[in-house]
This record gives C-alpha cells, structure tokens and sequence, in this order.
C-alpha cells in the first residue's frame, strides 16, 4: 500500500470535480483526482452531451417533415437510429478530450482510475493508494433513481446511463417520469420516428410554472406524445418487446420499451462517510452554504451536495470551493440567480422565482410582466411564434423570470445575470438589441415595464404639456 500526501483530494471526475481540480493545480496546490468510472462524469457521457446530440437528430429529421411552411417541400425523413446513436458517440469523442486523464495529468494533476473510500477524517483509500489530504472535495455525482415499482426488476428497461447503447428505434417507447429527461428524451424519440407515451405520477413538468408547462406540454401532444398526468406506476409487467406498466387508477399503457427517468439520487453508497465524520441527508451530503460538511475538511459539491442537479451548479459549486479551500477566503453560495432550462421545442427556462413563488414572498408587492413571442418580428420569420416571457418583478428589480420559446434556454442567460448582481429593469431597457433578433424579446419584456409607467400616467402627460409650452 503506497501513501501519497496532498493538498487537494478530489473525488469525481465529473464536471464539478474537474472544474476544481484544473482550477487548483494551475493556481499550485498539490492536487489528486479519483475517477473509478469514465473521466467526465454523466453530463458528458450520459447526461447533457449525448441528450443535446440525439435532439439535434430529432430536429434535423422534424424539419424536413415540416419544411412546406418555409416555401420547401416536406420531406419523408429516412432515420437511421443507429447512425444516430453513432452521432452522439461522435459528438461525445469530439468532447472527450477535455475531461480526460491526459489533459489533466497534463496540467499536474496526480489521476487515480479508482473509486475512494474514508479511512478517516482526512485519509482515503483508492485501489493500493491511501490518500492523505489537507482538503478533500467529494463530486461523486448522481445516478438514476430506479423506484421500487412491483415487477421493474424483473423487465428490461432503460435509464439514461444505458439509453445511448440502444441501437435499434423503440417501436413504442414508454417512459416512466414527465420531468425534463422524460419529455426532452419523449420528443426526440417521436421525431425520430417512435410511439412514445409518458407515464407521470403527478403533472409533467411539474416543478416548472404551469402556465409555462402547459406551453411545452400542448406542442409536446401536437407531435402526437400521450402524455399521462397522474399516472402513478403501480406495476411493470412483460417481456422485452412486450411491456405493460399499469397505473394506480386502472390504465394501463403497452410499449415496446421502457425507460426510467424519474429522478437521480446522490451517490454516497461507496464513500464510507461515517469513517470522515461526513453526515448525510435524504437528498445527499449535508452542507452548509460555504459547501462545507459536517467535516469541515472535506467539501461536497454538485449533485452529490443534495441542491439543485444541473451542471452548471456543479461549475458554480468548484468556484466557492476553489476561493475558500485555496485561499481561505469567505465564499457562500447563492441559488437566486440560477437559471436551468429543459431543451424541448419550444425550450423552457427559469431563473429566480417562478409567479407563483413571487407571490407568496412577496404579496402584492410584486408585479408581473408578460410579453408573447408572436410580437417579435424575429420569431416571426423563423414561424417561431409559440412562447412567452414573464418577469416577476419588485420595486423596479427582477425577482424571477420564466420562459417558454424558441432559444429559451440562451435568453435566460441575461436574467441571470441582471438577477445576479441586482439590476434593474431600466439596465434592461437600456440595452440596444441588433433587429431582428429572438433577444429583442428580453428587452420588451423590460419595454412592457415602463409602457403603462409613461405611456398611461396622467402626470407625464402633464410634465410633456409644460415642457412643450415652455420650449423655445
């Protein structure tokens, strides 16, 4: 057993434990990196990269089939499902570098292909490595939540981690769960020629605004994706094929496939947290807001932390991580300004609160702004015209904003950045976009602010009365 003594552990090669590990090392810390698994973690492997590639293949394959709008004549799609899979082995290659142990050992970076596990408040144990740090980062991540449905066991089904070994189409794909992975996985399927039903025990899409779901959700069953609310799977029955999954009230839904996609759940299993002193909690490791655990050496970031489960979060966490473990400095993090999207056609985006939310924080004292996308000459010539923007606003400062539309997920970005420093409306409205744009609609978001403020107000009316007599 050889023991390696170092400034920084991190444990994970995802997204999170990379960011900290590349940061570190180039800033001069002694750093070692664990990964038991594939080098950058389920974002690139299972998650955002290879979802993002199979809903450009879904994509491409709808717009030949709904081109006649454009003045093109539609097109019968051909779809490969392997080939298609293939494209999203390729893009993963294509971004593969970048995570992988090469780079960082590159870098300095001392890489271990082994899982970790606590010997003790500062020490763990990897393969024939006992690992002794001053500071220690857990990014382990999440996996899959497969629910204790009577049967699931027992019939073959899919997760999000073994989606992408698929190569023959489903015939009729059946998935379990209506959050984001479930409905943007529901549309690339159907667009790539599959039947395909969602199963969700309470409403799809729940977790966002309802008025902003059910925007998504209406184009979502234009396409022809049953969407069963309140569906909750009481058993799994079949063979590969042959799948029945029957709902608490009686339904019962028959497929060729079935995937699982109801949520992630931390993974903690391995770690052997009691030896670190490292307490948990029902959705993970218990931090506090500097990231820190109940070992106050050892930091949690990511999915495993129990917060939100986004990538970005992750990237954000490794910044608090880096400033405070490096140098010591007070760093705490914040969840206001985090946006996340979910990447149907049209997308949907959140960042801040969401109407509701606004409302019980804050009573009357909030207003909201709405404005439709079908005023937006851009979005106009790209038939684009299905979404809207509501910004949830107070005392003249974004709270929160939600998004349903084309390129949802890249308008959110400047509300995170407006909520993120405390901006106000009027930042907003003095921005000049390039015409015509998808962006204009942010900034007549803002516009519809001010209209009713000048436009209805009885005393601007009067002050453009007096200046107008008085000027020469």
């Amino acid at each position: 057993m050889k023991r390696i003594e170092t400034d920084l552990l991190v444990i994970g090669g995802g997204s999170g434990g990379l960011s900290v590990a590349s940061g570190a090392v180039q800033m001069g810390a002694k750093v070692v990196l664990l990964e038991g698994g594939k080098m950058g973690g389920d974002c690139l492997n299972y998650g955002c990269v290879p979802s993002k590639a199979l809903i450009a293949s879904g994509k491409a394959a709808y717009g030949m089939a709904h081109a006649e709008v454009y003045g093109v004549a539609n097109a019968s799609p051909q779809v490969d499902y392997a080939a298609a899979q293939g494209h999203v082995a390729d893009v993963i290659s294509q971004i593969a570098p970048v995570d992988s142990q090469e780079r960082f050992e590159d870098l300095g970076v001392t890489v271990i292909r082994e899982y970790g596990h606590f010997l003790s408040i500062n020490e763990v144990q990897a393969g024939d490595a006992v690992i002794a740090a001053r500071r220690i980062v857990i990014a382990t991540g999440s996996s899959p939540l497969v629910p204790p449905v009577p049967g699931l066991d027992k019939v073959p089904h899919l997760t999000n981690e073994t989606l992408w070994e698929l190569r023959e189409r489903p015939g009729h794909l059946l998935i379990i769960g209506g959050g984001p992975i479930g409905m943007e996985m529901a549309q690339a399927h159907r667009r790539l020629g599959s039947d395909v039903t969602v199963i969700e025990g309470a409403k799809a899409l729940g977790k966002d605004d309802p008025e902003m779901a059910e925007i998504v959700l209406e184009k979502l069953r234009a396409e022809g994706i049953e969407i069963a609310e309140d569906a909750l799977a009481q058993e799994v029955r079949g063979t590969e094929g042959a799948i029945e999954v029957a709902a608490k009230d009686g339904r019962v839904f028959h497929g060729t496939h079935l995937l699982v996609a109801v949520g992630r759940k931390a993974n903690t299993d391995k770690l052997n947290l009691e030896a670190a002193g490292v307490e948990t909690t029902r959705t993970g490791i218990k931090v506090d807001d500097s990231l820190k655990t109940t070992n106050r050496r050892i930091y949690a970031i990511g999915d495993v932390a129990g917060g939100l489960q986004f990538t970005h979060v992750a990237g954000y966490h490794a910044g608090i991580v880096i400033r405070s473990a490096l140098f010591g400095l007070p760093a705490k993090t914040k969840t206001a300004h985090i946006p996340w999207a979910t990447y149907t056609d049209p997308e949907l985006a959140q960042v801040g609160l969401t109407e509701a939310e606004a409302q019980k924080k804050h009573g009357a004292g909030f207003e909201t702004v709405r404005f439709h996308y079908s005023h937006n000459d851009r979005a106009i010539t790209e038939r684009k015209t299905t979404g809207l923007i509501k910004v949830m606003v107070v005392k003249g400062r974004p709270v929160g904003v939600s998004i349903a539309g084309y390129q949802a997920g890249e308008l959110i970005n400047l509300w995170s950045l407006v909520i993120a420093n405390g901006l106000k409306m009027s930042h907003v409205a003095d921005m000049v976009s390039p015409y015509p744009t998808i962006g204009e609609v942010n900034k007549r978001a803002a516009g519809a602010y001010f209209s009713p403020r000048l436009f209805e107000s009885d005393m601007v009316k009067r002050v453009v009365g007096l200046v107008q007599r008085w000027l020469p």
